[in-house]
């Protein structure tokens, strides 16, 4: 998967080790007299290390890499004392990292690791505390097929799951600078290549404006996932028919409320499969 990362220039780096020590999830050790990052699932893409850096060697990038993987470094944190631990709490909820943070806190509880939380903590260990997801909502990240040879058929290019708009959670680690489409239910049924030409290379979020309840929750969740997430675009796919303009609606209002901008654009799938139109959107009009 693509995500954010750090990287070191190793032409600027002194080897001084300051970063190292404020990493506490591990993904940094200082080997030959230069630091270096030493597994991309300890690496949480937030920048920590960052400040600490006298020689500013250390930048983020968005490349493939392996998903953060926040059991691993719980682990590892917890054998550095309850300080540590408590930063590191600190830390996810500072950056809104919540699926993060309750998978952290739900192991904690799990294994019957004491630990100290501000009063803050507490609506998120609610949270943690609460019964298992059903199975079919639970957030996971898979592997792209690549592409197909000659007579083989066509892979699928869905990377992530829940893909329903109001299952999904924007602070999903998959949704983080990424391109996002937005496509109504019917759309994958009458545009045969949907996975090869819109899907590819984007994350998911699909929704019916007829027939979903509580549609407010999308314009909270598409403002999330421009502002928290940070997505760099938001591409929309709908049919001709006239309930389908309410979903550009929730995008275009959630794009007009969000503090970042970012580019839109809009295609229209007739009800025979052929594509109408393929414009951008001024949100601004």
């Amino acid at each position: 998967m693509r995500r954010n990362i750090i990287t070191i220039d190793q032409e600027k780096c002194n080897g001084c080790g300051m970063c190292a020590s404020s990493c506490p999830e591990g993904a940094l050790q200082v080997i030959d007299g230069k630091a270096r990052l030493v597994g991309d699932l300890l690496c949480d893409g937030l920048g920590a290390c960052l400040s600490s850096c006298p020689e500013d060697a250390i930048k983020i990038e968005n490349r493939e890499a392996e998903p953060y993987n926040e059991l691993v470094v719980i682990k590892n944190i917890i054998r550095q004392g309850p300080n540590v631990l408590l930063a590191h709490l600190e830390h996810l909820k500072s950056h809104r990292q919540l699926t993060y943070l309750d998978q952290a806190l739900s192991y904690l509880r799990e294994n019957k690791i004491p630990v100290d939380l501000p009063s803050e903590f507490a609506e998120q260990q609610v949270q943690a505390a609460a019964p298992r997801q059903c199975p079919g909502s639970m957030n996971r990240s898979f592997a792209v097929s690549p592409e197909p040879l000659d007579n083989q058929k066509t892979p699928s290019q869905l990377s992530h799951w829940p893909v329903q708009l109001h299952l999904l959670s924007p602070q999903a680690p998959q949704y983080r600078d990424s391109d996002l489409l937005v496509a109504a239910d019917c759309v994958p049924f009458a545009f045969a290549d949907f996975h090869r030409d819109y899907l590819k290379g984007r994350t998911l979020a699909i929704a019916c404006p007829k027939l979903d309840s509580r549609q407010e929750v999308y314009t909270e969740k598409l403002v999330a996932m421009i502002d928290q997430a940070e997505v760099r675009s938001i591409r929309i796919m709908i049919m001709q028919v006239p309930c389908c303009s309410g979903l550009l609606r929730h995008v275009v209002d959630a794009a007009g409320r969000a503090k970042r901008k970012v580019p839109i654009s809009c295609v229209i799938v007739g009800i025979s499969g052929e594509i109408l139109s393929d414009t951008p959107i001024d949100i601004n009009q």
